[in-house]
């Protein structure tokens, strides 16, 4: 029996997706690794004395719009603070960010983890603040890209009410789908659009109280947050029965040894000195604005998902698969709206498609311009009018997905057309027959299941193509009639 309660908060740092940054008019880039250092700056977002900064209204909007779709409340009236700590990413030696008045809050969003019941956790807030700059440690020295300096920085702020590692995973993976559904953010961690902190006590099973908590930083991807987590409750638990005390520090991960490292004593909010910004004037929302956003937002995930489960029949995990990605959503949409089955195309989509898109490491895009939803319409057609089986369906697929062809054209180019002509496949069989008489014997002997082995070398004979329903029929005839007639006694 566990003695000791995992309790965890989660803050989540999204970067926008603005055409320019929060504060002046420098384009946003995407962190691909091959874009120059300090090229898209300007003095607002190096910190130049005697620059002023200018809102992104765009930013703004994506903020609410965020806000909306995880039912938080919309403040009517909001203002920036400057949060001040010295950093050497940190040009101005403070941030411009929200604390008093979020501009989102009092929120929440519905988790389901793997194998446990839905859950609901509190989102504390949702403000904006501007990203800083980033470090490169090389021998000797430490360089700063101000590329990232002022890129417009979504804060989303939960209730301490994780007790797992696999609930703050299932979080994550819920909030991301959500701001790539609004497409108002990658989500990208490897790419450093989404960067997550969790923070974590140890409580006595039962108790109300918290314990002292740890931050840990650096986390470049989900599996690392529920690795780190997993760790970090191994390592208080550990501390705790052993009578020793925990500290309020924050913590970096170290992904080659897999185990949290001290960074610094945790700040708390009096150190960061808040005190209004005096450069820039309070935002006033109006609630026409809001209901204008509101209007333009998309289906979100969990409404998309029932009503593909109501109005589609699909089973609820099927749903859950192709909701969690927008655009695969819109692919299945588009194959149903061409004619396809629903429960048919989602097993395609979810099985034979996700493999291959996996094996070649392909996204939905990539799908969509090789095998455009009108032709895996015609794939499944081709299996319903009984002109080639599942089996050779597959390999068409592949094909289709290579070449970019229709599968009428792949199948009529590779001679895969089902076979269903009877005499033609009698002969096969008679065939396969002749040339396995002991397995024959065996079977007439009383050892029914190599049916299914004989029925293996006729499907081997016609290379996959025999009509299995035809093919097997033929097979139990002629088994049959070479059974030895038992006389009159």
């Amino acid at each position: 029996m566990d003695v000791y309660e995992a309790v965890i908060g989660m803050e989540v740092h999204v970067q926008l997706h603005t055409r320019s940054k929060m504060f002046c008019r420098c384009a946003v880039v995407e962190d691909t690794g091959d874009v120059p250092p300090n090229t898209y700056v300007c003095p607002v977002c190096t910190g130049m004395p005697g620059t002023l900064p200018v809102i992104n209204r765009q930013a703004v909007e994506y903020t609410i719009m965020t806000g909306l779709a995880l039912n938080c409340k919309i403040a009517e009236h909001t203002f920036w603070e400057r949060k001040s700590y010295w950093y050497p990413d940190l040009p101005k030696n403070y941030q411009i960010s929200q604390y008093q008045f979020p501009l989102t809050y009092g929120g929440w969003i519905e988790i389901e983890p793997e194998g446990a019941p839905i859950r609901r956790i509190g989102i504390t807030r949702a403000h904006l603040e501007e990203d800083t700059g980033k470090l490169f440690h090389v021998e000797g020295a430490s360089l700063i890209d101000f590329n990232r300096s002022g890129v417009p920085l979504l804060e989303i702020v939960t209730e301490p009410e994780f007790h797992t590692p696999e609930e703050a995973y299932a979080y994550l993976t819920k909030l991301r789908t959500i701001v790539r559904y609004l497409g108002v953010s990658s989500g990208d961690m490897e790419k450093g659009a989404m960067r997550c902190e969790p923070n974590l006590s140890l409580r006595p099973v039962g108790s109300a109280s918290f314990g002292t908590k740890t931050e840990i930083k650096n986390l470049n991807s989900f599996r690392a947050v529920r690795q780190a987590l997993a760790y970090e409750i191994q390592r208080q638990t550990a501390l705790l029965t052993s009578g020793g005390q925990i500290q309020q520090v924050t913590f970096g991960w170290d992904e080659a040894n897999h185990r949290t490292v001290l960074q610094r004593v945790k700040e708390e909010s009096s150190d960061y000195r808040y005190f209004p910004e005096p450069d820039l004037p309070p935002l006033q929302i109006s609630r026409e604005w809001v209901g204008e956003i509101r209007a333009r937002m998309p289906e979100l995930p969990d409404a998309r998902k029932m009503r593909f489960i109501s109005n589609l029949g699909l089973s609820a995990y099927n749903a859950g698969v192709l909701t969690s990605d927008r655009a695969v959503a819109d692919y299945f949409e588009a194959v149903v709206e061409a004619g396809g089955e629903p429960k048919q195309a989602a097993n395609w989509i979810s099985g034979e498609l996700f493999r291959l898109m996996n094996q070649q490491n392909l996204e939905i895009g990539a799908v969509t311009a090789q095998v455009p939803p009108r032709r895996l319409v015609e794939l499944m057609a081709l299996i319903e009018n009984k002109t080639i089986n599942i089996s050779t369906a597959k390999e068409v697929l592949a094909d289709m997905l290579a070449t970019g062809q229709g599968a009428q054209e792949v199948v009529q180019a590779c001679g895969l057309a089902q076979v269903s002509d009877e005499a033609a496949l009698a002969a096969v069989v008679a065939q396969v027959l002749d040339d396995h008489p002991a397995e024959v014997a065996q079977y007439l002997a009383g050892k029914e299941t190599l049916s299914g082995w004989l029925m293996g070398q006729v499907m081997k004979a016609t290379r996959g193509k025999a009509n299995p329903q035809v093919a097997r029929h033929l097979l139990t005839a002629q088994l049959e009639a070479r059974r030895p007639s038992r006389g009159s006694g």
